[in-house]
């Protein structure tokens, strides 16, 4: 994997970290040449809930974004709260007063996740594939994708 293919930043876990977390994907996915619409609305909906729902006080939340060989681009926000996690949003719960980020992550991601990572963090993950990655060229597009649900991107 070539350094230029990723993106590690530690962020503070406020809401001004969320939108940099965002401004900074979109940033990282524009110089990619990626489209970045759809991944960005990931990245706001996941730095929100690490800001919310996964806050420790003094400990930041991490963003990990990993464009693949095959054009996958996977997305990952680690927190410090591993005993909050985040169930998938039900069909019933439609017009319930939470959950709605979730719900976003869900259509947008080919793929999304819950897995456990050191110190008692969490982290949540999403690939988002095609349609998503129509604007891209082919060749980069037409390999084979893994099918394979990894877990969180190793140090």
């Amino acid at each position: 994997m070539n350094e230029k293919s990723r993106l590690r930043i530690q962020l503070s876990a406020t809401r001004r970290g969320a939108r940099l977390a965002r401004l900074l994907a979109e940033r990282q996915l524009d110089e990619w040449g990626m489209p970045f619409e759809e991944a960005t609305q990931v990245v706001a909906e996941l730095a929100a809930n690490a800001v919310l729902h996964g806050r420790v006080g003094g400990r930041d939340f991490r963003l990990e974004l990993l464009r693949r060989d095959d054009g996958t681009l996977r997305v990952e926000v680690t927190d410090a709260r591993g005993e909050r996690s985040p169930r998938p949003p039900e069909e019933s719960a439609e017009l319930a007063e939470g959950g709605r980020g979730l719900r976003i992550v869900a259509a947008y991601a080919h793929q999304w996740g819950v897995v456990e990572a050191p110190a008692g963090a969490k982290t949540v993950w999403a690939e988002l594939k095609r349609p998503f990655l129509a604007g891209m060229g082919s060749a980069e597009t037409d390999r084979g994708a893994d099918r394979t649900v990894p877990g969180p991107l190793q140090c």
